[in-house]
This record gives C-alpha cells, structure tokens and sequence, in this order.
C-alpha cells in the first residue's frame, strides 16, 4: 500500500517546521510539499500528487480558501484539513463549502492532526467509491466527506466534539447496520475507545450536536436531505434515530 502523500500550507514557520517533522515520523506518511505562502502551494500541488493536504485559511500571498478551492476543483482525490483562529459558524461553514473535510481550531495540536490525517487515509482505503460526473471525469468521494455535508448543510457545526463522535457513530452503523440496535453496550464504547473519552460523554456530545442542528430550525435543509418531512418544526430524533436516519441514506445511495 502506497504511503499517504501530504502537504502542508500552514502561515506559521516554527509550525510548519513541527509539522512537517512531526508527520515525517509517522510511519506511511510522506510529506511532499510544505510552504507559507498561498502562491506557491498552487505551485507545488500541480507537481505534487497529494493524498491529504492542510491548509490554514491565512496564508502569504493567496489565501487559504482560494488554495482550498484550487483543491477542490483540479484534485479532487485529495482530502483537505482546514485550519485557523477563527471559531466563528460562518467561517467553518466556509472552509467545509470550500471542500475542507474537517476544520481544526488553533491553536492545534500536532497529534490531532495526525490523528485525523491516519482517519482521512482509512477512509480512503475502506469507504471511497467512484462516481462519474456529466463529462466522464471520476471523481472520488468518501464517507466523511458525504457526512460532513449532511452536517454542515442542517446546522451542526464542525467545531463540536459531537461532530466528529457523530459522523463515527454513522460509519460504523453504515458498516454494520445491527449495531444501531446496540448503542449503548456497543456504539457509544467504540467512539469512546477511539477519541479516548468516556462513552456518557460520547452520548451526550452527540446529543447536543443534533439539540443544535433542530433549534437552528433548518427545516427546509432537512427536508431536503432526507427527502420527507421526517420531523416537524421542534421535535427532534433521539441519537440512534438521527444515525439510522443517516446511515440509511448513505446505504442506499451506494446499491
């Protein structure tokens, strides 16, 4: 198996220098292009074939959000992790409408964004499928990013931890639709075991994430993903139910 490719735009350089050999470390992960400046990114990508690349939304010269649309539209195979300072909805909504599959508020922590570098590549091996758009082009598109849309297009933000315990929970149900029957003695422990949590504050986090979603009242939004009027104005589904929902969807887009 091919190592993880990965490029490294961040506008710090004592973080991209801790970056870059941080990741370097990393069994499987080749760092293959890293730099401060928007412009050359550009650059580098078009002479780089990258599997996963991070990108802060400030950069010198172009900013991050035009390299994450570079991204988006010439590769779209490789994964991007936005980072930035800022915490605000409309920017994190941003950056994942840009293609960033996650969004990490600084200040960051190397090991996370290993952390979510190694979940970014084994979703790549395990969860990818390939469409072909109106003009033939294939084009890949993964699980977490299929959920990250669903999300970001209902009202739960990225920067909760029910987040990404939710998209979890809704990949495991997608790989194992039984499981949904067994969230408390099964579900909740594997999220836990793997964020290294407590599975109460896995139910909660993911509680909370949908509370946000349904008092935001996107009910059009809702409407629209799920093709029904599933719940109506503030009654909202319990966790298994908003997972099942989901994990449904996504299955039966893939027969």
């Amino acid at each position: 198996m091919k190592n993880t490719s990965i490029g490294i735009f961040v506008n710090s350089d004592d973080f991209l220098d801790e970056l870059s050999k941080s990741l370097s470390d990393v069994e499987g992960f080749d760092v293959s292009a890293a730099t401060t400046n928007g412009n050359t990114a550009i650059e580098l990508i078009k002479r780089s074939n990258l599997d996963v690349a991070v990108v802060d939304l400030v950069l010198i010269g172009l900013d991050g959000f035009g390299v994450l649309d570079y991204l988006k539209s010439n590769c779209p195979e490789c994964l991007t992790i936005a980072v930035g300072g800022f915490r605000d909805d409309k920017i994190v909504d941003g950056a994942i409408e840009h293609g960033a599959v996650y969004y990490l508020a600084k200040p960051v922590n190397t090991q996370t964004v290993i952390d979510r570098i190694k979940e970014l590549s084994s979703s790549r091996a395990l969860n990818y499928k390939v469409s072909i758009d109106s003009r033939d082009k294939r084009k890949v598109t993964s699980i977490d990013e299929k959920v990250s849309n669903i999300f970001i297009t209902i009202g739960i933000p990225p920067h909760i931890k029910g987040f990404s315990y939710l998209r979890e929970g809704i990949k495991l149900a997608v790989e194992n639709p039984s499981i949904i029957n067994r969230v408390t003695k099964d579900l909740y422990p594997q999220i836990a075991e793997k964020f290294q949590t407590s599975p109460s504050k896995v139910e909660r986090a993911i509680r909370h994430a949908i509370e946000v979603a349904w008092n935001r009242g996107r009910t059009d939004a809702i409407s629209s993903i799920f093709g029904a009027r599933v719940y109506i104005g503030l009654e909202r589904p319990t966790n298994s139910e908003f997972i099942a929902l989901v994990a449904d969807k996504l299955i039966l887009e893939t027969l």
